[in-house]
């Protein structure tokens, strides 16, 4: 599957942060991956941080990842605490 903007959202935005919620059914390594997260290059900044639920209709994996990078529209994102 790919990013699906139905599933991301804000959960809070203070002083130039967002914290954001994402749910999807990929796993967490594609979630992770180089440019899937490409899409919300105009809103995210470096330093956000995104809630992410993956693969939950399987096994959930849930992770806190921090967006690293966004330059020329391509997102990068690592993550902060590993899938439980």
């Amino acid at each position: 599957m790919s990013y699906n903007a139905k599933n991301f959202s804000v959960m809070a935005y203070a002083n130039g942060f967002t914290l954001w919620n994402y749910s999807t059914e990929d796993d967490l390594t594609a979630v992770k991956g180089s440019g899937y997260f490409n899409e919300i290059a105009p809103f995210a900044r470096k330093g956000d941080m995104i809630l992410a639920n993956t693969s939950v209709e399987s096994t959930l994996a849930p992770a806190i990842l921090s967006v690293v990078s966004v330059e020329d529209g391509a997102v990068s994102v690592s993550a902060l605490a590993p899938a439980a």
